[in-house]
């Protein structure tokens, strides 16, 4: 191949995630609802009949389908199906932040308010619980507790250690993940679901906004 060649297809390459093929992309919703006079944050717990998670915290959104024009669609459409409100009771969506997971998942996030009251959601019970809500003051105010995850590395039995330098001796890295946990009355929210709340946080206190 000419040296030309690469550099023409180097001009038309857009940067994206290596591997990116093989991660699952979801996205989710952080609504807000106006209750008692200020803001506050809308949380999901998860049906029992959920093969992943049941009876968890966590915010709607679902896994990114083809059909899905832009991926903040699948955040507004999960959000409507879970709490069982409409496409225009849901404004002001903006993007936040994305997480790449190291178990294989790409996580879009979005904010978006919502024009109803909080009687007015219905969740679906084949999905959700239950709901309910926490000001967002309380999440501004309390820092969350931290506790630490090893992610180690395993290679399977069949593992070529004859072509890698060290062979079994080799010196595979632990990874310490960052676990953060919010208690709420009995409410525990953790897993990803804290951690994007934080990072939710830390931008809107940043602004120095009120």
């Amino acid at each position: 191949m000419k040296r030309e060649t690469i550099v023409e297809k180097m001009k038309d390459h857009t940067p994206a995630i290596i591997g990116k093929q093989n991660l699952t992309e979801y996205s989710i919703l952080l609504p807000l609802i106006e209750k008692d006079g200020e803001l506050h944050l809308v949380f999901e717990v998860r049906s029992q009949k959920m093969r992943r998670q049941p009876g968890e915290v966590c915010f709607p959104g679902g896994k990114v389908d083809a059909e899905d024009w832009l991926k903040q669609d699948t955040a507004t459409r999960e959000a409507e199906e879970e709490l069982g409100i409409t496409h225009d009771e849901i404004s002001d969506i903006y993007p936040f932040d994305y997480i790449v997971s190291p178990f294989g998942m790409i996580v879009n996030t979005y904010v978006g308010f919502l024009s109803c009251a909080e009687n007015r959601l219905q969740p679906n019970p084949d999905e959700v619980d239950e709901v309910f809500t926490v000001p967002l003051s309380y999440f501004m105010e309390t820092k969350p507790h931290i506790h630490y995850v090893n992610v180690e590395v395993k290679p399977q039995a069949d593992f070529p250690f004859h072509l890698i330098e060290n062979g079994r001796d080799y010196r595979w890295q632990t990874k310490q993940l960052e676990e953060l946990f919010y208690i709420y009355d009995d409410r525990v929210i953790w897993g990803l679901t804290a951690r994007v709340l934080y990072y939710f946080v830390q931008m809107i206190q940043s602004s120095g906004m009120e």
